[in-house]
């Protein structure tokens, strides 16, 4: 069975990151959607709120799960029998990091890294400019999943 994932750290997932998810979804027969969990990089979303957000966004897909994982990509590969690792790529910059750790990932464990080229409409849209742009009050609807939108407003008003 050819299955893959998509890793990252979500914070918040955005519509490029769904873009890229349907894409996959397309191409094998299960995607797994991995949350990183990072104890050394700071949040707004704690990984249970990403989980519950990305299940919600993801619901109409039958072959998408969502999973957590601490440590290597490749070893939670090799423990659930992953095939290839799926991952966006924006920019030149994106390619430069993301090349690295698909041959190192490849020299570990033999697993293929395959890169699909981010739809036009999202190319400049990263988690961290939502977070940015959110937390200054500004609109970022049609840029994250209406979920994700509610959710995002209601923490930054609890937080304020």
């Amino acid at each position: 069975m050819a299955t893959a994932i998509c890793p990252g750290s979500f914070d918040p997932v955005t519509n490029g990151h769904l873009d890229v998810f349907g894409r996959a979804a397309e191409l094998f027969e299960h995607v797994t959607v991995g949350v990183l969990i990072n104890k050394k990089k700071s949040s707004l979303l704690t990984v249970e709120e990403r989980i519950e957000m990305l299940r919600e966004c993801l619901a109409d897909y039958d072959n998408v799960s969502v999973d957590s994982f601490y440590g290597l990509l490749v070893d939670y590969c090799r423990d659930h029998e992953i095939s290839a690792i799926v991952k966006g790529l924006r920019a030149v910059s994106d390619f430069d990091y993301e090349l690295q750790m698909a041959q190192m990932n490849y020299r570990l464990t033999g697993i293929e890294t395959l890169f699909v080229s981010t739809n036009p409409v999202f190319g400049y849209l990263s988690s961290s400019l939502v977070k940015d742009v959110a937390t200054y009050g500004g609109d970022i609807s049609g840029l994250v999943p209406d979920t994700v939108l509610n959710r995002l407003n209601q923490k930054l008003e609890i937080s304020e």
